[in-house]
């Protein structure tokens, strides 16, 4: 029995849904752009599952790809859009796959998709009238995240994202600044929904303080939020939590790490009697039942990651990067421009007051030559996640997976009419590496 037909060896749905939508592709790793297109098929139904190609699928119809299926699986898994995730979905959609799951349309972008032999991948659905079309995402998909690792490029750093979103920063005339600034505005608006994606869904804010509070540790300042957008906010009896980091490249490591924070949480939760039948009667009875925790991810600016990583990280600029994080459906709130070190001033003067807890995980990407998490620490509420299977994912290690088959990449490159970067461009971003691992080493040393 192949991959596909074990998938469909359990009941078929009893009817196709209208409001049940289909969409499905490689998610290779993952960016806002694949959000977006969940979002809008979201947007056209009340649920949505999403088909993901198998690595083999995958290997003979487009090339190789850099997450491996459970890498892939967990971010899908893990937008709040989705309803469900099928795996091993045929790479030419095909009718009785998704009828066997009720789904009665399948949604795409606006780009065509071929397969091994150039023909159209959703044929058989469009003949069948049961295919939508949405807009793609401009300015972002995998083979330009693969261009900026390849060439070593920086010009997709943002200084201020405020700046940006108010057509203040930008490529340019003002007025197309701004038309440009407006369109990121309400990309953010969208990816702030809730999981119907429609309603409001997370808060937004941004923190300014000087260079050094947000660089080092030098400073304790308490800088200023301002609100972006507001969401819900916490609920009664939830637990405010504080996570934060780059998420460059936001994939497995960093969603299971955000996992591992709600399941902390809801195993304190589940000690403490919140899932009690009268707890959840309660809630219930006001309106809904929800969960014990809202978590708050700060966001790193692009200056402050070069600071400490070099090269040319982060891969994906702050607006993308907080645009994943956003569609995550572990986290309830977004600051842009966080200190790299969450200091006592900062962590109290918060919109939601300081966090019951501050979340850090096992993996090591910065190079540290102190302890960013020592003032939560005396606070008395850090706590680390544990160990678990994507570690050791991060934006350094797609970046290594992609230069140790550059040669598989560049043809996947040049097949999508991008031009191949060369050998001298790909020594480069090795010297680069070289050097930048060479510096983290002297800090680890001098720590």
């Amino acid at each position: 029995m192949s991959s596909e037909q074990e998938v469909l060896s359990g009941p078929p749905a009893p009817e196709l849904l209208d409001d049940r939508i289909w969409v499905d592709g490689c998610w290779d790793f993952f960016h806002h752009g694949h959000a977006g297109a969940m979002l809008q098929a979201r947007q056209l139904g009340t649920e949505l599952y999403v088909g993901v190609h198998s690595d083999e699928a995958i290997l003979e119809n487009k090339g190789p790809t850099v997450m491996n299926l459970r890498e892939r699986l967990a971010a899908v898994d893990a937008c709040r859009w989705v309803t469900r995730s099928v795996a091993h979905a045929p790479y030419v959609t095909q009718l009785e796959f998704i009828t066997h799951f009720g789904c009665k349309y399948v949604v795409h972008g606006d780009d065509v998709t071929s397969d091994s032999s150039g023909e159209d991948c959703y044929r058989f659905v469009k003949a069948a009238g049961r295919f939508k079309v949405v807009k793609r995402t401009p300015s972002i998909s995998t083979t330009d995240l693969v261009g900026r690792m390849l060439l070593c490029t920086r010009t997709h750093f943002i200084r201020s994202l405020e700046a940006a979103l108010a057509g203040d920063e930008g490529s340019g005339t003002a007025t197309e600044r701004k038309a440009e600034g407006d369109a990121m505005l309400n990309r953010v608006r969208q990816y702030a929904t809730d999981e119907s994606g429609k309603g409001p869904g997370a808060d937004v804010y941004f923190w300014s303080a000087s260079k050094a509070a947000k660089t080092e540790d030098s400073e304790e300042e308490k800088g200023s939020f301002r609100p972006l957008l507001k969401g819900p906010g916490p609920k009664i009896g939830q637990r405010v939590v504080y996570v934060d980091g780059g998420f460059d490249l936001f994939s497995s490591g960093h969603i299971e790490f955000l996992r591992q924070v709600t399941l902390a949480e809801e195993d304190l939760a589940r000690k403490e009697g919140w899932y009690e039948p009268q707890a959840v009667n309660e809630r219930r009875g006001k309106g809904a039942d929800y969960g014990p925790v809202f978590v708050v991810a700060g966001v790193h600016d692009d200056e402050v990651i070069n600071y400490w990583k070099g090269v040319n990280y982060p891969i994906m600029n702050i607006y993308e990067r907080g645009l994943c994080v956003l569609q995550c459906r572990y986290v309830n709130a977004v600051i842009f421009g966080v200190p790299f070190s969450p200091t006592k001033p900062y962590l109290s003067s918060s919109p939601w007051g300081a966090p019951d807890a501050v979340y850090h995980g096992p993996t090591a990407f910065m190079p540290l030559s102190y302890d960013p998490y020592s003032a939560p620490k005396e606070m008395g509420i850090f706590r680390e996640v544990p160990s678990h299977e994507f570690q050791d994912v991060n934006a350094g290690t797609i970046v290594q997976r992609i230069m140790k088959s550059r040669d598989l990449y560049e043809e996947r490159q040049r097949k999508k009419g991008v031009k191949a970067v060369g050998e001298a461009a790909h020594r480069q971003r090795e010297i680069l590496e070289e050097e930048q691992r060479r510096k983290e080493e002297g800090m680890g040393s001098a720590s």
